[in-house]
């Protein structure tokens, strides 16, 4: 038992020293580094098996091998001390490049559109050129149109009824008065429809109110033909542009072969369809501003269908302007 425990004290030291090799043979060539740095953090366990690769590469080459010459790490440039601080850097040439891409001046904007406008006439063919006219008639009547229902008092209505309020109480001589001097519609038609009922017998009275009611409405009507006509013709104008730009693109097709592309097919045909968006475009406000103006007339008519019968509902009382009319 004696013996045994000498020798396990043995093994023990022999098992002592090899350790102690071992830690030597790996630690021994990082104790110098160590030791030098001083202060410097100790390498961890990954450090220290990072380091002997880092050391390897940085060996001297063999014979017969071109040495590398090592890589250098990106680190940026410290700035010069003194350095001019307008001198260009990368935010100046950001704001170069965002002042390059601002929205250009109006001028050249509208010399934009006006190009775009260009190469949508070309494209579009004949057709898009007189449907290009039409649009500029249509826009000419519409403002004309309301210009006119304006000065012709199209929706002035109190003058009239004043005057017809006058009529009815006995008033015939300020009634007359009220409206005779003015220019509007309805306050035309009254006075002419006065005089008539104190100057004529009750027929004739009636048939002149009528005849003055229609010359009135038939000169309102005017110009309304014409809008009617450019809401029927324009969308058959973009269909017949479209008809013919298809026909053109198929021909083109038709000469490419073999080596037919679809974009060409593809191309002519959305070129063709701007003609009919175009005439759509022209008479959908053109059969708006006709119904509209159609109704103006319309308000007109009835208001003067009351005014008038109001006028030989009422009983007629003798008056001076009666003589006065009758004499002339």
């Amino acid at each position: 038992m004696a013996w045994t425990l000498a020798e396990m004290g043995g093994r023990a030291r022999m098992l002592g020293l090899l350790t102690a090799l071992v830690a030597w043979s790996f630690a021994g060539p990082f104790a110098g580094p160590v030791a030098a740095q001083g202060s410097a953090p100790v390498l961890t366990a990954p450090d220290a098996a990072v380091a002997p690769q880092a050391q390897g590469s940085a060996a001297a080459p063999e014979a017969g091998e071109t040495p590398v010459a090592p890589v250098a790490t990106d680190a940026p440039a410290a700035p010069e001390i003194g350095a001019d601080p307008d001198s260009a850097s990368d935010g100046d040439v950001a704001l170069t490049e965002i002042a390059q891409t601002a929205p250009a001046e109006p001028v050249s904007m509208l010399g934009g559109a006006s190009a775009r406008a260009q190469k949508f006439l070309l494209d579009g063919g004949p057709s898009i050129w007189a449907i290009a006219a039409l649009s500029v008639i249509t826009v000419a009547l519409i403002l004309w149109k309301t210009w006119r229902f304006f000065l012709s008092g199209a929706w002035s209505r109190a003058m009239s009824r004043r005057a017809i309020d006058l009529w009815e109480a006995g008033d015939s001589a300020g009634a007359l008065a009220l409206v005779e001097a003015r220019r509007g519609l309805r306050s035309r038609m009254t006075a002419a429809a006065m005089r008539a009922r104190l100057t004529l017998e009750d027929s004739a009275a009636r048939e002149e109110t009528t005849r003055v009611a229609k010359r009135l409405l038939a000169g309102q009507g005017g110009g309304l033909r014409a809008l009617e006509l450019i809401a029927t013709i324009a969308p058959l104008l973009g269909l017949l542009g479209t008809v013919l730009g298809m026909i053109a693109a198929f021909q083109a097709l038709q000469a490419a072969g073999s080596r037919a592309d679809p974009a060409l097919l593809a191309g002519g045909i959305w070129e063709a369809l701007l003609t009919t968006a175009a005439g759509m475009a022209v008479a959908i406000p053109a059969s708006a501003a006709l119904t509209w103006f159609e109704a103006v007339i319309d308000n007109i008519r009835t208001d003067m269908e009351d005014l008038a019968a109001r006028v030989f509902i009422a009983p007629l009382v003798p008056t001076d302007a009666q003589a006065r009319l009758a004499a002339q």
